[in-house]
């Protein structure tokens, strides 16, 4: 049976990252600190120097991303003095003569958003997860995150016409068309590229997290158990415990020193310490080495 390895640094993603292989990583799932957002955790990052500030973190991740892996970046522009800033689409422009594929862009609707009023706009209820790939042709297990039909289909499939029966092109010339005796029997199928996901407010210790059902959706699209996982902006370690429980290795790092111990504490002392009674168990110390405990 194959251990699974769970690794946090705390550090500086930037230098972090170059102790790790070449080739090393299947799948990259991040939300770094935005512009001018986390100014009391990670300093908060300029919009005009966003770019600049993330291109050698992406420099690495480029290196470390095998050929057939995906990076996932969870990021949202904001709006200011009436408009929207406009450092998303500079990064990814700017990710592209890096040498990174925007393959597709996923939307991730956040079903319970705060509620507000603005003059000139509504509210947020929506964030960017940017897919980039280092090759054209990269892992991708679509069935693994299939939907179920719907209810729709029981009374619309039991009255087919025969225009159902064969391959209805649309009226407008685009070359698009259906067959609907095609969905005869499919209790699945594949879904869009919006995930409905609601936020999770019960983490009150970090200043931003991501419901672990998103990271989860895109490890069961784009890994197998016991691929690779990194996170460098790891923050509560979301990643990790999901990564974890999905039998993925995975690494997550992070600055904030009061972030790692807690991850360390989440991860390392609830399987150890509340699964195994009476028995010797591990943890990470600050140096990122393991200790051996007695319990009583």
């Amino acid at each position: 049976m194959k251990t699974i390895e769970t690794k946090i640094f705390q550090g500086d993603s930037k230098e972090i990252l170059k102790q790790l292989d070449d080739y090393s990583i299947d799948l990259i799932v991040t939300s770094p600190p935005y512009a001018d957002r986390r100014k009391q955790t990670y300093g908060g990052i300029k919009p005009e120097k966003y770019v600049d500030w993330f291109l050698p973190i992406s420099k690495e991740l480029l290196r470390v991303l095998k050929p057939t892996g995906t990076f996932i970046l969870n990021i949202k522009e904001k709006a200011e003095n009436g408009e929207r800033s406009t450092y998303v689409i500079e990064l990814i422009l700017a990710l592209r003569e890096q040498g990174w594929f925007w393959t597709e862009e996923f939307i991730w609707h956040k079903k319970n958003s705060y509620p507000g009023k603005w003059p000139n706009r509504f509210r947020d209820s929506w964030e960017r997860l940017l897919q980039f790939n280092k090759e054209k042709k990269f892992d991708m297990y679509q069935d693994e995150v299939k939907i179920p039909v719907g209810n729709w289909v029981k009374k619309r499939l039991n009255n087919l016409s025969n225009v159902d029966r064969e391959r209805d092109n649309a009226k407008n010339g685009s070359g698009f068309g259906k067959n609907v005796s095609n969905w005869v029997g499919r209790e699945t199928v594949y879904p869009t590229n919006v995930l409905y996901l609601a936020t999770e407010c019960n983490n009150k210790q970090h200043s931003a997290t991501f419901p672990s059902s998103l990271p989860e959706w895109f490890i069961k699209l784009f890994t197998k158990e016991h691929d690779w996982i990194l996170d460098p902006f790891v923050g509560s370690g979301t990643t990790l415990e999901v990564a974890r429980r999905m039998k993925r290795n995975s690494i997550g790092i992070d600055i904030v020193p009061e972030y790692v111990e807690m991850i360390k504490a989440k991860i390392y002392e609830k399987e150890f310490v509340l699964f195994e009674p009476k028995s010797d168990y591990k943890t990470l110390n600050k140096e990122n080495k393991w200790s051996t405990h007695k319990k009583d």
